[in-house]
């Protein structure tokens, strides 16, 4: 351990800010070096294998090729629970915990949710466990994450019916009526325009699934407004919309909720201040 530290510190300091390469140090140690958490704080002196020196080049290797930290591991934190992600889904993010939050507490008696872009699964998977006895459904047009996402919904025992289906042409089920009177539609849909790729990270830019990421810069609320639409035929006479948002289309969404004929529209802040979600209702 005496050299082991002094050696990721040189191999990646060029790469990554102080208070990351700590946080990716302890990663890199304990999580995918099985080294335990008290020998790499007291630092005890730990000579690797050959085999692990082999599996630490490697992950230095990737994390220099800036891909994220997560898909190394194979898993990330989200309410509570660990998520498998890979290459195929987006990463969750800590603000997105605000909104399955927020669902929950505004909807504890909830039947029936539908999540419009699932990817991991996270959002569906967290309000199946929150809400045990509210019937969660999602979709994805990546059949590579809805892979992902049922094995998640097996191994954290959640009960989420998945389906592969293209939101911007979103095909009505055989079972239709099962599918109406829906208590609530929630979506983190893609949202970050072309013309916004030049000020992204390379870990983003690079490595997560662009499908799940970008829309046309002349159609910033292209996925919104057909998840709105949708929303007339699907949402019950009190259903509601929650949408994760590009903050700088909040209030945009909010107009074209409103012009729709959405009531009690209302844009709302994130953890970190941006405004980040759209509620509407019916």
């Amino acid at each position: 351990m005496n050299h082991l530290l002094p050696y990721i510190k040189k191999t990646l300091e060029s790469h990554f800010p102080p208070a990351e390469l700590k946080s990716l140090t302890k990663i890199i140690c304990c999580d995918l070096l099985e080294i335990s958490e008290l020998d790499f704080y007291v630092r005890k002196d730990i000579h690797l294998s050959e085999n692990k020196q082999k599996e630490l080049e490697t992950i230095l290797h990737r994390l220099i090729n800036h891909e994220p930290i997560q898909y190394i591991v194979g898993y990330t934190p989200f309410c509570g629970h660990s998520f498998e992600v890979n290459q195929h889904v987006l990463i969750p993010r800590p603000e997105t915990e605000e909104l399955v939050e927020l669902i929950a507490k505004e909807n504890p008696k909830a039947k029936l949710i539908f999540d419009m872009g699932t990817g991991s699964g996270c959002i569906a998977i967290s309000l199946s466990k929150k809400l045990p006895d509210c019937e969660v459904r999602a979709c994805d047009i990546s059949a590579e994450a809805l892979k992902v996402a049922r094995r998640n919904n097996k191994r954290l025992g959640a009960s989420v019916c998945f389906e592969k289906q293209n939101i911007l042409k979103y095909k009505f089920p055989a079972n239709l009526e099962e599918m109406l009177n829906l208590d609530v539609i929630v979506s983190n849909p893609p949202y970050i325009t072309e013309s916004e790729k030049a000020g992204m990270d390379p870990n983003v830019l690079e490595w997560e699934p662009a499908t799940a990421l970008f829309v046309p810069d002349d159609d910033p609320l292209l996925f919104y407004s057909c998840i709105a639409e949708l929303g007339f035929f699907l949402l019950s006479s009190e259903g509601k919309l929650y949408f994760e948002v590009n903050q700088a289309y909040g209030k945009e969404v909010c107009e074209m909720l409103n012009d729709m004929g959405y009531s009690r529209v209302r844009l709302i802040k994130d953890m970190f201040n941006n405004k980040r979600f759209v509620k509407a209702c019916i």
